[in-house]
């Protein structure tokens, strides 16, 4: 049995109760059978918070068993990590978890900020990601540039900052995987990140600007990422250029 992504449906979600399906005592870690947590992966870091009142100090995904035949919202296990501050509970103990709010959500604002970043210099440029990181209210995504074009920062900050005041809706879906693939719009990358043998590819639409396979968490709409300034550009060799930017935490 493999982990419920409860947050692929609903990012909004801060508490949960779920049922322990595994236990590592001396690594201080616990699976459970669904989580609102996202692991670490796809350049955005992981949720932290509490389960059964102690802290989440990591969590990962773990591989998923070959030939898994599990429902498109479920992965690998996801191994939650706590802090050495009590006992750990018993396989088959429901426990409560908790998200730290205000990190995640931060989360979820800088990485549709990317997106939309994405969009934009694929609209204009048709030009593709080679990398990117983000933590919260900050970020860095690498693209196929070579060199950029004359006053880009500045241009490029006036159309993400034109696109996150048009508060455009930003919806999720799941399509087949062959229609995923069929559909080489949906991949940003310069490689595919999608993995193999999945029966559904997630697909998070910033409507009427982007469309892309995704599996990270976003806020609602545009609007709701705030001000983005691009704070620097760098060159990372030849065809490969950095793009820094900042959110601002005013909303």
């Amino acid at each position: 049995m493999a982990t419920e992504l409860l947050y692929l449906r609903d990012a909004y979600l801060k508490e949960f109760e779920a049922t322990v399906i595994a236990v590592d005592h001396a690594a201080r870690s616990v699976v459970l059978d669904r989580t609102a947590f996202y692991p670490t992966g796809g350049g955005q870091p992981h949720d932290t918070g509490s389960l059964w009142g102690i802290t989440v100090t990591d969590v990962r995904k773990a591989p998923k068993a070959p030939n898994a035949a599990d429902p498109p919202n479920v992965d690998g296990d996801v191994v939650h990590f706590v802090a050495a501050e009590g006992p750990l509970p018993a396989i088959g103990e429901t426990v409560l978890g908790k998200l730290d709010w205000q990190r995640r959500h931060q989360l979820m604002r800088t990485h549709t900020a990317l997106h939309i970043l994405c969009g934009v210099i694929w609209n204009q440029w048709k030009v593709p990601v080679t990398g990117g990181n983000m933590e919260p209210l900050a970020a860095r995504m690498d693209f196929e540039f070579d060199p950029l074009p004359d006053g880009f920062a500045r241009t490029v900050e006036d159309a993400v900052n034109a696109e996150i005041a048009s508060d455009r809706p930003i919806e999720v879906s799941f399509v087949p995987t062959g229609a995923a693939v069929v559909d080489s719009d949906l991949i940003r990358t310069k490689v595919s990140l999608v993995p193999d043998g999945v029966a559904q590819v997630r697909v998070v639409d910033i409507v009427g600007l982007d469309r892309q396979a995704d599996g990270g968490t976003h806020v609602r709409s545009t609007g709701e990422v705030g001000r983005v300034v691009v704070v620097k550009t760098e060159s990372k060799g030849k065809g490969n250029k950095r793009i820094r930017l900042r959110v601002d935490d005013s909303i």
